[in-house]
């Protein structure tokens, strides 16, 4: 499935998904207000994506498309992707999406992430270098957290550059460089 160690892994695969079951499956226990321990062929259910995938490999049942992914999402984000508050929908949007779409045999939701990425990797980045802290804080609500850690690594590199800018260490290094070869003359 995905890596091992990787929390941001884990905690994907934890996503719910809407299920239907394809077969009848005895002694799963899914329901505990049921009085059976079975799952009857066309019953809808909520699982996470771990055990989803597992059952659907093993095709007894078949995944819908999460909401995350639904047409509404498409176009709010065809509309203004950079207002669209995709934390709340999905943490972990982008990651999600590739491993989910091709198990719902939708083709939309590739270009979705393509797009929603491209429109939003540039806002990302301009909120990273110009943004002043009270309206980047608010920007971040909205972030995935992909998404966050690009604004973040945007944000540290464009303070290395200021720094470098203003003469940080490579002056430092210039001078120690000067006095060795005065010494050494």
């Amino acid at each position: 499935m995905g890596k091992f160690y990787d929390m941001d892994d884990i905690i994907t695969d934890e996503e719910v998904v809407s299920i239907v079951f394809e077969k009848a499956a005895c002694g799963v226990g899914i329901d505990p207000s049921s009085e059976t321990d079975s799952v009857e062929v066309g019953s809808k259910v909520e699982l996470p994506f771990w055990l989803a995938h597992e059952l659907q490999l093993r095709q007894a049942v078949s995944m819908n498309i999460p909401t995350c992914f639904n047409q509404k999402t498409r176009l709010e984000i065809q509309a203004d992707s950079a207002c669209v508050d995709l934390r709340s929908r999905c943490p972990f949007f982008y990651e999600f999406g590739c491993k989910i779409a091709p198990l719902v045999g939708v083709r939309t939701i590739g270009p979705l992430l393509l797009s929603a990425f491209k429109s939003r990797y540039k806002e990302v980045l301009t909120k990273a270098h110009t943004a002043a802290f009270p309206a980047a804080s608010k920007h971040l609500t909205i972030l995935t957290k992909e998404e966050t850690n690009l604004y973040e690594a945007a944000q540290s590199s464009m303070t290395a550059f200021k720094r470098w800018r203003m003469g940080g260490p490579r002056f430092q290094r210039a001078s120690v460089l000067g006095r060795k070869r005065k010494s050494t003359d």
